[in-house]
């Protein structure tokens, strides 16, 4: 961790921590923290109870389930940390963890399909910022199976789309005094919804992706690629979407409730996490403190935008927001279509 990051207290997300001596262990030393808000202390958010440290058992798990076998992944960690680990051993991290990393039930299958160097397809996107658009290749046409067919074929032109020369781009590059084009910056009159409050099983998973970042910045990569290759339904990440006016007067015209305050078009943002399961499609957003933000309004706009560019129906959509310890789910038509009787 950089000496001027503020590493995050577990208990109550405070960032007023401080080091607070350390913990020696067989293969590693551990920094302790304390919290100078809740007084509590812990350690720089790493497993309990494992003999290797968190950093190697996560990524034996990532290498496997990217398509390498026990003996490949052995050899891919003792050259990237410089340790030998027991094949009898990597098989155990996975039985313990297939509970959570839920690609194993679809691994062999997925194998089949794509080498491991070709498991994900990978685009850096130089949008102000730089966005790694990622796309499960082996996933998504495994999950084709959760939507009607031609509801399958809609995302997956779409996701193809953004991979070609004809994506349009440079409507991504906003200037500074531009920035309320971006979804996350617009403001919206919505209807009243009810979120559900539930655990899921990215709470998990985002709980293990946070233990391989070295800083907060790179809290939402290290989640992403943590759910992109582990997890069963999580086909891409950081997916561009936007919104034009033609759009917003499609969907007002069909009686959707859809006012923002003080917007230009068209409106862009990326989507950190696409998954395909139980006959729809999920938006979720990484929101670190989640509990204490309201995300409806920025996932609405990413959900009307994904709608409007695929084609697909806005209740083909589930949208959410979670962190480590909390997720949050909402049917995104509720937010903007009032039904009538």
């Amino acid at each position: 961790m950089k000496e001027n990051e503020k590493l995050i207290c577990p208990y109550c997300n405070s960032e007023e921590t401080k080091k607070f001596g350390i913990t020696r262990l067989k293969r590693e030393i551990t920094q302790r923290y304390r919290c100078n808000s809740c007084n509590k202390t812990f350690s720089n958010r790493k497993l309990k109870h494992k003999t290797y440290p968190a950093r190697i058992i996560l990524n034996s798990i990532s290498t496997y389930n990217l398509g390498h076998t026990l003996k490949q992944t052995k050899k891919e960690i003792a050259k990237r940390f410089h340790i030998k680990i027991p094949e009898s051993t990597i098989h155990s991290w996975l039985k313990e963890y297939s509970n959570i990393c839920t690609f194993t039930r679809i691994r062999e299958q997925a194998v089949k399909l794509n080498k491991p160097e070709e498991m994900i397809f990978s685009q850096k996107l130089q949008h102000n910022q730089v966005y790694n658009f990622q796309l499960h290749k082996a996933k998504l046409a495994l999950q084709a199976k959760e939507l009607p067919e031609q509801k399958f074929q809609l995302l997956k032109d779409y996701l193809e789309f953004v991979q070609s020369n004809n994506f349009p781009h440079h409507i991504f590059s906003i200037p500074d005094e531009e920035l309320e084009k971006r979804a996350s910056q617009l403001k919206a009159s919505l209807l009243r919804i009810t979120k559900l409050e539930k655990q899921n099983l990215a709470n998990k998973l985002a709980k293990l992706g946070l233990i391989l970042a070295d800083t907060n910045k790179e809290r939402h990569q290290c989640i992403q690629n943590f759910m992109l290759i582990n997890d069963s339904a999580t086909v891409a990440t950081e997916v561009p979407v936007y919104l034009t006016q033609d759009d917003i007067e499609y969907f007002k015209n069909k009686g959707f409730t859809i006012d923002f305050e003080n917007y230009r078009t068209p409106i862009t943002g990326h989507i950190d996490i696409l998954q395909i399961r139980n006959g729809l499609i999920h938006i979720l957003d990484y929101k670190p403190n989640a509990e204490k933000i309201n995300a409806v309004n920025q996932l609405t706009i990413y959900a009307l935008a994904l709608a409007s560019r695929t084609k697909l129906a806005v209740k083909d959509f589930k949208c959410a927001w979670f962190d480590d310890k909390n997720y949050y789910e909402f049917f995104p038509l509720h937010a903007v279509y009032k039904k009538t009787i």
